[in-house]
């Protein structure tokens, strides 16, 4: 090689580096997208494709397959939940764990609920699943809101917003805790003593606090990966300042550049005023992607798709994204003012502003929230590989957790087109450099709060 190419591939390797995950439960966040022609209809519940699925993300190297969950049947009106692909899916922690025996490097990221489960089951799970994957295993911290959630573990009606939060601060104290139970030296399996566990390496919990009491510690070493790779979505001030505290990654709502680059900016400046550095919380900002010859071809495909959402589906999703109910309103009217809810602050938020923005009527509106009413990127591997370089470079983002908008062919022509041109730039990997998702996204691992090495 002449210096003037060694000085390119230098340059290349100096740049920053994309961050991918694959958003896959569901498979694809398109109300329509099992209706797609050649797309698999039961691929939520279909392993062998879900298999080819992730083998297919781990050919291009991405960085994790994200898991989100949902605790009940979507409470949707039975005109729309008969047309939903959502009704019946794996259980996340089941489907991951098989998941990781038939790959190496991809992370496996689950959603666990602070809201309905308790720390130590939480603690328990993730420890088994990153030692089963070689510590793939990443948590995505979710505060769960869905009233029908909430008649399934017993209670009346959903807690309170920001009580959510504020449980969601203790319960990961205390799995966090949990998992630092003992110092990674602590199984000294010595045959000759029959000593098989040094118990000054084991750390006694005894948590007792406003939400919890556990006294541990967890009957599983400590990960290996320190801790599983925190993950976060909410997008409210309490959910951004849980984020900074907590979280490694956020999977971020945003659907324009220059807001990203607000919250970029806002989430990572919190993360540094409580002594992170900034690098140790990588943004994904999630995207809908839609890949074509040609831009044209590209926006054919996505309107071929949206022409096949009922309406019966688009309103449901606009009431579920508001968290109010505006069916009784004229289809072809502009939206009304929309009341506050206790419902996810960030999705009704982004719904009225897109309807402000675009002067939508509560039809179009609709068609857009069962579509995805987020951030899209429309266009050839070129054009969609220049909006992610440019979101990288001007911090918008670290990386998207990328959504299909239908499958098999829309995670195919992503992976065999885009990912290419991506590589082509230096912005993103050709191969997996370590074997952990913390390895993957450049995280360090956390030290035992209770043990030296």
């Amino acid at each position: 090689m002449n210096a003037e190419g060694g000085r390119m591939e230098d340059e290349k390797r100096s740049r920053k580096q994309l961050k991918l995950g694959a958003f896959m439960r569901p498979v694809s966040i398109h109300t329509a997208a099992w209706r797609y022609p050649g797309a698999i209809p039961d691929a939520n519940f279909n392993f062998p494709a879900i298999q080819q699925f992730i083998q297919k993300l781990e050919q291009g190297k991405f960085d994790v397959f994200f898991m989100a969950d949902h605790l009940a049947v979507l409470n949707l009106p039975i005109a729309a939940l008969k047309r939903s692909h959502t009704v019946t899916s794996f259980e996340p922690f089941t489907l991951l764990s098989a998941l990781a025996a038939v790959t190496e490097r991809i992370g496996l990221v689950a959603t666990a609920s602070t809201t309905y489960d308790s720390p130590y089951h939480v603690a328990r799970r993730f420890a088994s699943l990153d030692h089963l994957s070689g510590g793939r295993a990443g948590w995505n911290i979710v505060t769960t809101y869905n009233p029908d959630a909430a008649l399934n573990f017993g209670l009346e009606e959903e807690i309170e917003h920001d009580e959510r939060y504020r449980r969601a601060r203790e319960f990961y104290d205390v799995v966090t805790g949990l998992w630092d139970s003992f110092a990674d030296d602590a199984f000294i399996r010595d045959r000759e003593a029959g000593i098989y566990v040094d118990p000054e390496r084991m750390h006694v919990l005894n948590h007792k606090g406003k939400y919890f009491s556990v006294k541990g510690p967890l009957n599983i070493a400590r990960p290996i990966q320190g801790y599983p790779v925190i993950v976060q979505a909410g997008a409210s001030d309490v959910g951004r300042q849980l984020a900074a505290e907590t979280a490694e990654v956020i999977f971020s709502g945003v659907n324009s550049l220059e807001a990203g680059k607000a919250f970029f900016a806002d989430v990572k400046g919190r993360a540094k005023a409580i002594g992170r550095h900034p690098d140790s919380l990588k943004i994904l900002p999630g995207v809908l992607v839609v890949v074509g010859d040609t831009v044209t071809e590209a926006q054919e495909k996505l309107a071929h798709l949206n022409s096949l959402i009922h309406y019966d589906s688009g309103i449901s999703s606009l009431n579920m994204a508001l968290g109010y109910d505006v069916s009784n309103f004229d289809p072809d009217g502009l939206l009304p003012e929309i009341p506050p809810t206790n419902g996810s602050h960030t999705g009704r938020d982004r719904i009225i502003a897109l309807a402000q923005k675009e002067n939508l009527t509560i039809r179009q509106l609709a068609q857009r929230a069962a579509s995805y009413g987020g951030l899209i990127f429309v266009g050839t591997p070129e054009t969609i590989a220049d909006d992610m370089e440019q979101w990288l470079t001007e911090e918008g983002s670290d990386g998207f957790n990328v959504m299909f908008p239908f499958l098999p062919e829309g995670l195919n022509d992503f992976v065999d087109r885009v990912i290419p041109e991506l590589q082509r730039r230096g912005i993103f990997r050709k191969e997996y450099e370590g074997t952990t998702l913390r390895d993957h996204l450049g995280l360090e691992r956390p030290a035992n709060q209770f043990f030296r090495s």
